[in-house]
């Protein structure tokens, strides 16, 4: 793994203080979107004027990442997909189109940059990042665990095969004498890119893949004719804007669990989706999982009972749910019986699920 010890340690900081920003319960509740499928490729060269995105829609518009307060600038995603590749067009309101970042696996959210977050199986481990600025420099990541959790690794040399981008800057980029109106983000993400093994079959037809989008915008200031992040009288970095898609609730993007969900419809026309009922129960167990989390900082050691998480009936559609907290040497379980599938799920200390 090529990667310089401080500059991780920075990046991991970052989110970490980020990632235990929460001390209460905040009720998330993911956005949907339903991708078509096109039939003719799409030429990814930053115009949004191909044929094929006239017949989908865009997305809501982004909000605050933590409190749902209508950002300055208007950003909006629309998705589709083919057998080979992810579509993704991206349009970013911006009176101030600026980039400087050129090399490739660099920090790119010190930039405004659009950021894209892809889990495919929806278990919060061995995810994937994208940021992407002005420039059309991108910074592709792998995660095999969330932040928040002390032994993940972070693949910064991991890139994505075949990764097609362009930007189309409606303005004039990095000239501070003009006003722009903003830059679209064209992508195609090859699903080759996401495979665990050489013949796994991956294409998510008529499936749903947990996803969101992030934009990063800094205040500026202009220094010898050229775009700077803006600092404050005592020579630190004012905090960016997180404007997100599918809203977190706080201010980290790495909290999977709260994504957005992407259905895949393989069916021509507008297709509607409704997030499955065991989704939900998988909601209920990462709000205890975050629970124990805090449970275990107050206290040094992981709550014995549920009832030392929550006093609350806790309940999906109705149906009431009966979770289990188990302890053990290295950590604990909670385990709930789904009364949609009648499967048993079980959150481990890590975060990860399994079901049985």
């Amino acid at each position: 793994m090529h990667l310089k010890f401080k500059w991780l340690t920075v990046v991991l900081v970052f989110f970490s203080i980020a990632g235990f920003s929460q001390s209460k319960k905040n009720t998330v509740i993911p956005k949907t979107y339903v991708a078509g499928k096109t039939i003719n490729p799409i030429v990814i060269d930053g115009d949004e004027s191909d044929a094929a995105w006239s017949k989908t829609d865009w997305t809501d518009l982004f909000e605050d990442i933590e409190n749902g307060i209508k950002p300055k600038y208007g950003t909006k995603v629309k998705m589709l997909w083919d057998e080979t590749n992810f579509y993704i067009l991206a349009k970013l309101d911006e009176p101030h189109v600026w980039a400087n970042l050129k090399q490739r696996d660099t920090i790119i959210f010190y930039n405004n940059d659009f950021e894209v977050f892809i889990d495919p199986d929806s278990d919060t481990f061995n995810y994937y990042e994208l940021e992407i600025n002005a420039l059309n420099t991108a910074w592709d990541l792998f995660l095999s665990k969330p932040y928040r959790e002390n032994d993940n690794v972070v693949l910064n040399d991991w890139n994505i095969p075949g990764l097609k981008s362009a930007v189309k800057i409606n303005g004039t980029l990095n000239n501070p004498n003009d006003t722009d109106q903003g830059w679209v983000l064209e992508m195609a993400i090859p699903w080759a890119s996401y495979r665990k093994s050489y013949n796994e079959q991956n294409v998510p037809e008529d499936k749903f893949w947990r996803v969101n989008f992030s934009r990063v915008n800094w205040q500026h200031t202009i220094k010898d004719g050229s775009y700077e992040r803006k600092k404050d009288a005592e020579g630190k970095f004012l905090p960016e804007y997180n404007w997100v898609w599918s809203p977190m609730g706080v201010i980290n993007m790495h909290e999977p669990e709260k994504w957005g969900y992407v259905y895949f419809s393989s069916k021509e026309g507008k297709e509607t989706f409704t997030i499955p009922q065991e989704e939900k129960v998988r909601w209920e167990l990462y709000t205890l999982f975050r629970a124990q989390k805090e449970y275990y900082q107050k206290n040094k050691t992981w709550a014995k009972s549920i009832q030392n998480l929550t006093k609350e009936t806790i309940s999906v559609d109705g149906k009431i749910l009966k979770p289990v907290l188990e302890n053990h040497a290295s950590g604990y379980n909670i385990s709930v019986k789904s009364p949609f599938s009648n499967q048993t799920l079980i959150i481990r200390e890590d975060g990860k699920i399994i079901s049985k």
